[in-house]
This record gives structure tokens, sequence and C-alpha cells, in this order.
């Protein structure tokens, strides 16, 4: 975020992240999510330096008495934990477990993201052709600014990945550009 225009309240939203990577696709998903996890790792640590809320929005792999510490130990004790433990919320995070595709859909963001006068969304993590691209969808829908930076998300079908990416820039206003881009503004303190 660049200039004037761009000072209303940001959050880093990490999308889906905390993962067992034991689903359908998931070694079709796994690659791209080990190419991103080092570039949300300094994204993730930019956004906490410039005091940015980070907001985790995960599934809740369809255990509903989950709640968002034992998603991080499941996934943790998983076989993919090297993907999860660079990028595991911290003592500061907040969490939103989701059930759905949109991180919107039936959970308490839209109330979250209002208390903390967030008008502007930086979409990170996975699906892109999926859960990023549904919930950049709601996102615009509720007047929220969005911004995905593509090398940030991770895909199960590129050439998939890459309609998304365009879809959300041309039909919903989306920022896309590399997470090195993303300007989280000096701390708020």
């Amino acid at each position: 975020m660049t200039g004037s225009a761009d000072t209303r309240k940001l959050a880093l939203v990490v999308i889906d992240m905390i993962n067992t990577y034991d689903h359908e696709d998931a070694e079709l998903l796994e690659p791209s999510a080990r190419r991103v996890v080092p570039v949300l790792v300094d994204l993730i640590g930019r956004a906490r330096e410039a005091d940015v809320p980070v907001i985790y929005a995960n599934d809740n792999f369809g255990s509903w008495r989950s709640h968002h510490g034992e998603l991080v130990e499941t996934a943790l004790a998983g076989s993919h934990a090297e993907l999860i433990e660079p990028i595991k919320p911290d003592d500061d995070s907040l969490f939103v477990v989701k059930a759905r595709h949109s991180i919107f859909y039936e959970t308490p963001l839209s109330y979250l993201l209002w208390k903390l006068g967030v008008r502007h969304v930086v979409l990170c993590g996975q699906v892109t052709e999926q859960c990023v691209l549904y919930s950049a969808l709601d996102a615009h829908i509720r007047h929220l600014g969005v911004t995905v930076p593509d090398d940030a998300v991770a895909s199960i079908h590129p050439h998939l990945a890459e309609a998304a990416l365009e879809m959300m820039e041309r039909n919903m206003g989306a920022r896309v550009v590399a997470a090195k881009a993303v300007d989280f503004g000096p701390p708020s303190r």
C-alpha cells in the first residue's frame, strides 16, 4: 500500500495454512505450499513488526469440537510439520475457524475486522483458485480493499490460480502484487 489513498487500517489474513495435507489433492497442493511458506514467513514477520493484525482463518478439518490450538497441534503432529512450524500463529495472532471456502461465510470475521477498524485485507495462503478467490469476492462485497500477494498463495491447479488472480484483479478491484510490494507501513505504536 503506497500513497495517501492506502492509509486505511490493514490486516493480514492467512488462509488455511494450518493444514495436515491429508486430503484429496494434497499431493498437488503440497509443492506449491512449500514454495510459498518462505514468502509467508517474511510477510507475517513484516506485518507483526508493523503491528498489523495477523488473522488466521482456517478450516476445522470437519472436527466440530476443535479449537484453534488443537488445529495447530494436529497439523504440527502431521507429516508436513515443516510447512506449519515457520508460520504458526503466535500469542498475538487472531484465529477464526471456518467450515466453508470463504473466510467470511458464517464466521465472526466481518465483526472482528469492524472492531479492529480494518478497511483493507491482505489475503495469503491456500488455495488460490478456491478459498482465496471466494474470500476476495466476499471481502469486495463488504467494501473492503483487497490485496493478494501472488507469490504468497498456493494452488492445486496453476492455470486456475492464474485465472483466479486475474478475476480478483479485474472483477473485484484487488491489488495483485508480489509480497515484497506489500507495505504495512510503520508500527502504529
